[in-house]
């Protein structure tokens, strides 16, 4: 049995926008400045911290017999033998690996650290005939996507010289 998690990668910056958006809240407050600011960074807090819980605590394990995603309040698994079709949806960078049962489905992102090695270990255990084609391409040489990384940086940085800003006043 394997977990795999999102990216740390992706998770630092996400905890670290977190915190600046929380500690600017605070400043804004303290500093009395306008309810609508506060307004504002209380609406950007609430998404912010939802993505960085659900991230932190989304995983895919790979057991012996099923694979089973676990996220915040859910849990979901698919026996191996009951699939009846694995499929790769590609949008650029960004790849779905689509897991369906008669009953159910998954969906695993490559936002998830060791992707390559996720797909090659789900590919082993699934029955090969409900593999697709354009999935056992993809498999061979999965794409990297890092444009959620540094959109998160990039927020890190602007949100820093936001609050920077409230000192210089």
């Amino acid at each position: 049995m394997r977990s795999y998690f999102i990216r740390r990668s992706f998770l630092l910056p996400l905890g670290i926008l977190l915190f600046l958006n929380l500690t600017l809240l605070v400043v804004v407050i303290a500093q009395g400045q306008p309810t609508i600011k506060v307004v504002i960074l209380g609406g950007l807090l609430l998404p912010v911290a939802g993505l960085f819980v659900e991230s932190y605590v989304r995983r895919i394990i790979v057991a012996e017999d099923q694979v089973i995603a676990i996220k915040p309040f859910r849990r979901k698994g698919i026996p191996y033998a009951e699939m009846i079709s694995v499929e790769t949806i590609r949008v650029k960078k960004r790849v779905f690996l689509t897991l369906n049962s008669a009953e159910d489905f998954l969906i695993i992102s490559n936002a998830y650290a060791e992707f390559p090695a996720l797909v090659r270990r789900l590919l082993e255990k699934v029955p090969a005939e409900t593999v697709a084609d354009e999935t056992s391409k993809m498999a061979e040489n999965p794409p990297n996507k890092s444009s959620d990384i540094v959109s998160c940086w990039f927020g890190v940085i602007l949100l820093f010289i936001i609050l920077v800003l409230q000192f210089v006043r």
